[in-house]
């Protein structure tokens, strides 16, 4: 038993005057009965009889139900309030400064009827203290994104705040409005547009600025323009401002980038982010909270338009609709295509995703590249050079705002010292011969860094970013030859299954180490025996015991939001989930180049189930006036552009889509695409039956 001495409650709440609140309000709770009643039990411990262990473990109540924090979890979770000053309200008063309006009831639909963003569901963390189930400091942030609205950042510049994971931001123009940033749905944006309108009527958007190549920044597009909206691309940029039209600037290699990202490893990415983003779990004291850089992601329409301009000098100067912005391109940071943006006329400064109040990914749960640590710091130095003498608000595509020319300049050195710190140690103990898992439990930040709110643990952490930078300098090999040619683990954990014995006794023993409290090392353990024997329900339910406790005490909402879904897949499995469609092959799809479309189909295709075929194809692309050889050689797609045969084994004359059509086997987008079949059109039949099936729930706990 223990007592809480203070819980600070953030609780910025949206009441029904539609006025912020924002408090950090002390309370004392002196009595906190543990779950499972620990007195208790050792009490009983004391008079009761000896017994087999392995015994009393068949008796245990493995089940599948959601237990509460333990003894171990409240203490962790309580010793934050000890590390942390809860009563610094800085973060809290930006978080809900500028406020202008907002529904009293924030749920989106889809016109099926689905919900695909709801704030609604996080009413219950507004205004209460943390349970034992939630890291305090998580908590807090959730709080923080639970206020949504209209924000003014600056008189001209406007967010819509708290719908959807990412921002969607006004600055006014001349004519118009340049908006940074689209949000994940069209749904999301729509609503956010039209709040926006209500406030301002005249709203017409004369740009589009796409910070960077993720899909919570560009898949809202459709909900705020449409394509015959959009300038033409082959002008030049003055000349796309003096049409009227709408101009989309994003920064170098955007489009590569975001297929690369979301087509080629989209199903994986999809399936993976159901465990970063916590999209399939309740929301709750014992679900999922904040994320770290918004509550979660909206799970609605994605939709997707070629920019019509790209930026390639490193700074360039531009006057879009009369704003003067100056763009500086950030490549491989927080995306391999990004930019910063400063608006002079403002003194604001849009950081795009490099600064947004949290640590962020180095490398993403999700999966995605490796980011470059030190490039990252540098460009923040950079922006704060070229900038910081100046600006008086940093605003962001996530969290809130940052106001106060000496807050800023703190608030860019501490972000850009923090990764600068991760990468130079990092680089400096693997010099001296750790491995990525030994740095990883031997880093921490500096003391005063360590306590900075607006670098927390809520997205990335210093243990996943150590080994992305382990993996971005040296790559996956620690340089143990026993690592060279390791055993899958399915294989592995039946020999230590076999070395072990008898499982009961194992999981009776783990159960004692999870009562001492020792759950990484319990889900390691029986998360072993699981992939030994997959129907082992005792293992299942004791490895989700340990996950959820390690949920409970995570401070960043990604690392929550996988131990929770990790558990409830060992309770439930997957049957339970919604029908989804194969990531990568939604409308960002559309948008793919021929080559990236036929790098795609090879990636689609099966190539061990058609070594044995060798056929070209030439195909002759309509809507591009170009053409391509592709040559099958042992089942590997292999291509060349304006390249002729003179006997190809048939010629397909077809727009771009038609190759995404064969890649998604839908005779409906071929039927469309295709103009004329010549030669042998069975060959159309080898490719659509011999492509591989990506199943959108695969196994990740479990074998």
């Amino acid at each position: 038993m223990f007592n809480k001495k203070k819980r600070t409650v953030c609780a910025a709440v949206l009441l029904a005057t539609s006025a912020v609140v924002c408090t950090c309000a002390q309370t004392r709770q002196d009595a906190v009965v543990i779950p499972g009643k620990v007195a208790a039990a050792e009490k009983s411990a004391e008079t009761a009889p000896e017994s087999d262990p392995a015994e009393d473990t068949k008796k245990d109540s493995f089940n599948a139900e959601i237990k509460e924090a333990t003894e171990f979890t409240a203490e962790a979770n309580h010793a934050v309030y000890e590390l942390l000053d809860f009563s610094d309200e800085q973060e809290c008063a930006f978080a809900a400064r500028g406020f202008l309006s907002a529904p009293d009831n924030l749920v989106i639909k889809a016109e099926n009827g689905n919900v695909v963003w709801s704030q609604d569901a996080y009413s219950f963390a507004r205004d209460n203290a943390a349970p034992d189930s939630a890291n305090p400091s998580l908590w807090r942030n959730t709080q923080l994104n639970t206020l949504y609205g209209l924000f003014e950042v600056t008189d001209g510049i406007y967010q819509i705040r708290g719908y959807d994971v990412a921002n969607l931001t006004f600055v006014r123009g001349e004519k118009g409005w340049i908006v940074f940033d689209c949000t994940t749905s069209v749904e999301t944006a729509e609503a956010g547009l039209a709040l926006f309108r209500e406030k301002f009527s005249d709203a017409q958007i004369s740009a589009v600025v796409i910070s960077h190549a993720h899909i919570d920044h560009y898949g809202g597009i459709g909900g705020l323009v449409t394509q015959e909206d959009l300038a033409d691309s082959s002008l030049s940029l003055e000349k796309q401002a003096a049409s009227g039209k709408t101009l989309v600037i994003v920064p170098e290699g955007f489009e590569k980038a975001v297929m690369e990202e979301n087509v080629f490893a989209g199903n994986a990415m999809k399936r993976r982010s159901n465990y970063q983003y916590g999209s399939l779990l309740k929301k709750g004291e014992q679900g999922s909270l904040s994320v770290g850089i918004g509550l979660t992601t909206s799970s609605g329409t994605t939709s997707y338009l070629s920019p019509t301009y790209e930026v390639t000098d490193d700074i360039f100067k531009a006057t879009i609709d009369g704003v003067d912005m100056v763009f500086q391109l950030t490549p491989g940071t927080e995306s391999p295509a990004e930019m910063n943006t400063y608006l002079p006329g403002y003194k604001a400064l849009w950081m795009a995703e490099n600064c947004t109040g949290t640590m962020h990914n180095l490398y993403t749960l999700r999966g995605a590249e490796v980011r470059d640590a030190n490039a990252w710091a540098q460009y923040i130095m950079e922006a704060k050079a070229l900038f910081g003498a100046d600006v008086e608000v940093v605003f962001q595509s996530h969290n809130w705002p940052h106001w106060g020319n000496d807050v800023i300049n703190e608030y860019l050195l501490n972000t850009a010292s923090v990764y600068k710190y991760i990468y130079a140690q990092t680089l400096q103990y693997l010099n001296e011969g750790y491995t990525s898992t030994e740095i990883a439990n031997m880093i921490s930040l500096p003391a005063d860094l360590e306590k900075v709110w607006y670098t927390r643990q809520y997205y990335g952490t210093l243990k996943h970013n150590v080994k992305a930078i382990y993996q971005k300098y040296m790559g996956w090999y620690d340089a143990n030859p026993i690592h060279l040619d390791e055993l899958e683990p399915g294989e592995y954990a039946k020999k230590m299954v076999e070395y072990l014995g008898d499982t009961d006794a194992v999981l009776a023993k783990a159960k004692e180490d999870f009562d001492k409290g020792e759950y990484q090392w319990v889900a390691q353990l029986t998360n072993t025996i699981v992939y030994a024997e997959p129907d082992n329900k005792n293992a299942r339910y004791l490895c989700a015991d340990a996950l959820e406790q390690l949920g409970y005490q995570a401070e960043s909402g990604a690392w929550r939001n996988a131990y929770l879904t990790a558990a409830y897949e060992l309770r439930h499995g997957t049957s339970g989930y919604p029908q989804t469609n194969v990531g990568g092959t939604g409308a960002t799809a559309l948008g793919m180049s021929t080559e990236t479309m036929l790098d795609y189909l090879g990636i689609c295709l099966d190539a061990k189930k058609m070594e044995d075929q060798n056929f070209t194809i030439l195909l002759q692309i309509t809507d591009e006036g170009s053409q391509y050889l592709v040559q099958i050689n042992h089942g590997v797609l292999l291509y060349s552009k304006d390249t002729q045969n003179a006997k190809p084994d048939v010629t397909i004359k077809t727009k771009r889509v038609g190759i995404l059509g064969i890649a998604r086997g839908s005779r409906e987008l071929m039927n469309a695409s295709f103009e004329s079949v010549e030669g042998n059109q069975g060959i159309i039949d080898i490719l659509i039956g011999n492509l591989a099936e990506f199943p959108p729930y695969f196994n990740i706990i479990e074998p």
